[in-house]
């Protein structure tokens, strides 16, 4: 009978998720446990023969200064666009559920930069500041405007965190909006009848419960983040004089610009547990406040 039933149960996961299953297996699991065998070996991609090298790459990886440098650029991108993606995503969201004229308009138009490409999205924003916005601060003689903020190496930075502010905050505005959508009227009623104002009132009683929301934005954009590698192409590719590049393009350029595919695999790896561990840890400490909210 016990038999009969895990029969029967193996056939219905085949029926439903098999086909699904094989998909993430081929396109995850199997390129995953194959990056793993690469980091062990000194392969240049195109080569037969895969020498094998132990953990001479994993070496080479915590050697690397430029990688380093890469990922400590990473972090610091990472922090300043995410606070910023996030606020201006709950401002937004704020706005259109506050019954403004017009809000079903206003959240189709605030996501739809998510929509655009990143490669696209990074040259469509290349030419404005290189052309529209010079040729503004010129006509307006405006000195911070004058000259491209792309050929300057802080100015580089500060142009990629503007295009990921504008790229994802109406994507996180739609999460904004569903919590902001969930907390009951009547909460906020009461906390009117108490005394409260409306400010007072989205502290206190909107906020608290909307901590879900947060938990998923800040870490939908905290991966978004650390593995930007698009935008970061297409807008400063790395310039000027390397100023720009993130972890993601130096490891591309490791395994595929310089041809070392076991280090590039290897800070890819590391990049990847750097990633997952900032994640797990913001979820563990939101579901916990979650919790408790």
């Amino acid at each position: 009978m016990r038999r009969n039933t895990l029969s029967y149960k193996c056939q219905q996961y085949a029926m439903f998720a098999g086909l699904s299953t094989i998909a993430f297996a081929a396109v995850v699991i199997i390129p995953f446990i194959y990056g793993l065998y690469l980091t062990l070996t000194s392969w240049d991609g195109v080569s037969v023969s895969k020498p094998f090298v132990g953990l001479a790459n994993y070496v080479s990886t915590f050697q690397d200064a430029a990688f380093w440098q890469a990922l400590g650029r990473t972090l610091i991108y990472t922090v300043i666009a995410v606070v910023l993606v996030n606020v201006v995503a709950f401002f937004l969201a704020y706005l259109v559920t506050s019954g403004v004229k017009g809000q079903n308009f206003f959240r189709a138009g605030f996501f739809t930069p998510n929509l655009i490409g990143g490669i696209v999205l990074g040259y469509v924003w290349k030419f404005v500041f290189n052309r529209a916005f010079t040729a503004l601060g010129t006509s307006l003689s405006i000195g911070a405007l004058s000259t491209s903020w792309l050929a300057t190496t802080n100015g580089a930075m500060l142009c990629l965190i503007i295009v990921s502010v504008w790229q994802y905050a109406g994507y996180m505005m739609l999460i904004y909006v569903a919590g902001f959508m969930s907390v009951s009227k009547d909460l906020i009623e009461a906390a009117e009848v108490d005394g409260c104002n409306k400010a007072q009132a989205t502290m206190n009683v909107t906020i608290p419960l909307m901590v879900s929301s947060f938990v998923q934005c800040l870490f939908l954009t905290l991966t978004r983040c650390f593995m930007v590698y698009d935008v970061n192409l297409s807008l400063t590719n790395g310039e000027p004089f390397g100023s720009s590049i993130m972890a993601a393009m130096h490891v591309y350029n490791q395994a595929f610009t310089y041809k070392n595919y076991g280090t590039g695999q290897a800070e890819a790896l590391v990049l990847f547990l750097v990633c997952a561990i900032v994640g797990v840890t913001q979820v563990y400490v939101g579901k916990k406040a979650e919790v408790s909210a």
